[in-house]
């Protein structure tokens, strides 16, 4: 009888797996920690739901033999890459080892994520990346750049099929930063993540700026100035619960409808909203009161807050129902549109119409910003997005105005003549080519002039424009308003809005597509 023990067939699968798990090794995952950063597979464990991620291509190594890469090689390539769950919703994820080869893409790196983000697009689910890389590996050349190439096609042909989300974990430098830029959503941590085509030491020598890397790219400089990222999140614990949030405002793909969360009717008179807005027109508010006074209670949840804070846009519940918002704030430069206003807003109505989530319209605009700057950097193509992004949504659309609505911004801000399909105002509204003095001054300009007290003369003519017109019962008149309404009602009014409006099919006319003013 033969007493030598078995062979363990499995030995050699358990020791690679056990391999795959290390990254880098011990040491380069202390340095992660000690530069307050999580690894790749810690970040995936938080994110999804315990004990759904599958990995995929876990053994994956390089292929380069040059500059002594023959002689390094880490199983899973500086990217782990599968597919799990967050609240039960299937999603795809690739998430960057920056303990391998600092996270450097290369040609079989690159291969990876292209594999789950081909997996996405066919099978309909959000593809979502955590990066954390020093850009392309130089040891591969031309190679590691096609492997961006590759992967930024992927996020084009994705764009508008499934909801597509970056989060900045770490450096993204260079071609890096693109496919970032068209994904859906950005999330940048403090302190810990930078975003720049070029870094500090090029700035320096071509431009002569002394520059950090946070000054010039970091997730307070994109959140406030740039508006590259949309999220800035104080660590990478709270960046990963805001894609979670996030995700539960969306669907899978552009052919479902967000997810609809039970809702019990209740009472939804809100008196507090018949006092929001002051008896003076030129006194400011806080239009984030009225988004609060409307929708389910907490659930609004703000994109872009730091950047082009003049209009506010978001997502929110009404009575279960995921819809986007967007508001003017009277709060900041009276909530004029200027260039960044109207892209930022314009960005986000076509993600809602691309994902079938209704919009809803808070309007108290004065117009667009005057001036030299605004002109000379192009208002007029930036202003121009955010009327063709209005215009080109086919889902629901729902406007309230409750305060000024003047000139061309009054058409712009989802008005009846570019296709909303309920445009409702408060009795506070003013509905306006311009402001009543503006008006005045312009039309009654020489009967002023030669009245005996040009000044009284003028406050009379303010007085009558204002009576005429300063109010919304004109456009009512003409049905370009559907309702005048008490504020106190207005959530009761949305809420059986976008229920009659849930089956709305509305469609464009055939064409590839249109040329949208970029």
């Amino acid at each position: 009888m033969n007493d030598t023990p078995a062979p363990d067939r499995f030995a050699e699968l358990n020791r690679k797996n056990e391999e795959a798990l290390q990254g880098g090794g011990p040491d380069r995952i202390d340095a992660q920690h000690k530069k307050g950063k999580l690894t790749a597979r810690e970040r995936l464990r938080l994110l999804l739901d315990e004990g759904s991620f599958e990995e995929i291509g876990k053994f994956v190594m390089h292929r380069a033999k040059d500059f002594g890469m023959d002689k390094q090689h880490f199983l899973g390539d500086g990217v782990v890459t599968g597919y799990g769950t967050i609240h039960g919703r299937l999603v795809y994820v690739f998430s960057q080892d920056f303990t391998v080869f600092g996270g450097s893409l290369s040609e079989s790196h690159a291969e990876k994520i292209v594999k789950i983000m081909d997996l996405a697009m066919k099978n309909g689910a959000p593809v979502i990346g955590l990066n954390d890389s020093g850009g392309a590996r130089i040891q591969e050349g031309v190679v590691s750049l096609a492997g961006y190439a590759d992967i930024f096609y992927r996020n084009t042909l994705a764009s508008g099929v499934v909801p597509q989300i970056s989060a900045i974990m770490g450096p993204c430098a260079g071609g890096a930063v693109y496919s970032p830029a068209i994904t859906d959503f950005i999330l940048m941590v403090e302190h810990s993540s930078y975003m720049f085509v070029t870094g500090p030491n090029v700035v320096k020598t071509v431009t002569h700026e002394n520059v950090t890397a946070e000054e010039l790219g970091g997730a307070s400089t994109h959140s406030t100035k740039s508006g590259v990222t949309h999220f800035a999140c104080a660590n990478e614990v709270e960046c990963i619960e805001y894609i979670k949030k996030l995700l539960s405002y969306v669907p899978q793909n552009c052919e479902e409808e967000a997810p609809m969360l039970p809702y019990t009717p209740g009472d939804e008179t809100r008196p507090a909203l018949n006092d929001l807005v002051p008896l003076n027109p030129n006194q400011p508010y806080d239009m984030r009161e009225v988004v609060d006074g409307i929708v389910d209670e907490g659930t609004f949840f703000e994109v872009h807050r730091n950047f082009a804070e003049n209009i506010i846009v978001g997502f929110a519940r009404l009575a279960g129902r995921s819809i986007g918002i967007v508001g003017n704030q009277p709060a900041v430069l009276a909530g004029v549109l200027d260039i960044h206003s109207s892209t930022k807003a314009a960005r986000f109505v076509r993600f809602c119409d691309s994902f079938n989530i209704p919009l809803l319209v808070l309007e108290d605009v004065p117009g667009f910003l005057p001036g030299t700057d605004q002109e000379w950097n192009a208002i007029i193509t930036n202003g121009a997005k955010l009327l063709y992004a209005f215009s080109e949504a086919t889902v629901p659309r729902v406007t309230v105005i409750t305060r000024k609505a003047y000139g061309g911004a009054y058409d712009v801000m989802n008005s009846k003549h570019i296709g909303a399909d309920l445009n409702y105002a408060w009795p506070t509204a003013e509905i306006a080519v311009m402001g009543a003095k503006g008006a005045a001054e312009i039309i009654f300009r020489r009967e002023i002039a030669a009245a005996d007290d040009p000044e009284a003369k003028l406050q009379e003519k303010v007085d009558d424009y204002t009576a005429k017109f300063a109010n919304p019962y004109r456009a009512a008149h003409r049905g370009y308003i559907d309702e005048v309404i008490k504020p106190e009602d207005t959530r009761r009014k949305l809420i059986r809005a976008f229920k009659m409006l849930e089956n709305k099919v509305d469609t464009l006319p055939k064409k590839k597509h249109g040329n949208i003013p970029l």
